[in-house]
């Protein structure tokens, strides 16, 4: 009976090791599948969902810690343009060095994502809305700096930012909506300005 016990405990204990492996193994399948849904598979950066999820731990902070975040929204200027005359592999060529150069300009704290296909969302925490407007206005000046080379051509790109301040009543897309409102006006005032000049 002893020999028996011992048998049942010993395929049971055996048993238990093999399911803990199996839901450890498991669970990293799951959060290599949460990583890969929240990421753009071309830029290897956050993509809308997964900077909304910061946002939103972004939103609790400014909640629970008084702490100031901003958020910075970029869109390329006449991106189709370029799709249209240089090809689309041009155009990916030049999302990944605008997201290169964005991302030079960021400290660790802060979170870059392509928003959309041309679109890209910034959260940036710890500073003051003069300042992220000089960053927002920093991101452009990087982005018009590129001189992107795809195939023998050579071109460069110009992008729109615009910054609002993230408060402790939003809702995780309340600054977004403001950003790109702000980006929208600087839009219209930057292609005024090209039109005069």
């Amino acid at each position: 009976m002893l020999e028996l016990v011992d048998l049942l405990s010993n395929t049971f204990s055996w048993r238990l090791g093999e399911l803990e492996a199996e839901l450890a193994a498991a669970r990293t399948k799951v959060a290599e599948l949460e990583s890969k849904i929240e990421t753009d598979p071309l830029l290897d950066i956050l993509n809308r969902r997964g900077f909304e999820r910061e946002l939103k731990r972004a939103v609790a902070n400014a909640q629970r810690y008084q702490s100031r975040h901003a958020v910075v929204f970029i869109d390329l200027d006449d991106f189709k343009a370029i799709n249209d005359r240089y090809g689309h592999l041009a155009g990916d060529t030049a999302l990944r060095a605008v997201t290169e150069a964005i991302s030079r300009k960021l400290r660790a704290s802060d979170v870059v994502a392509r928003f959309g296909g041309d679109e890209f969302a910034i959260l940036l925490a710890n500073l003051s809305e003069p300042n992220a407007r000089a960053k927002a206005a920093a991101f452009e000046e990087v982005i018009a700096s590129l001189e992107i080379h795809h195939s023998g051509e050579s071109f460069s790109i110009r992008a729109s930012a615009g910054a609002a301040m993230l408060t402790d009543t939003d809702q995780p897309t309340d600054a977004i909506s403001r950003a790109d409102a702000d980006m929208y006006s600087r839009k219209q005032g930057s292609h005024r300005r090209i039109a005069q000049g």
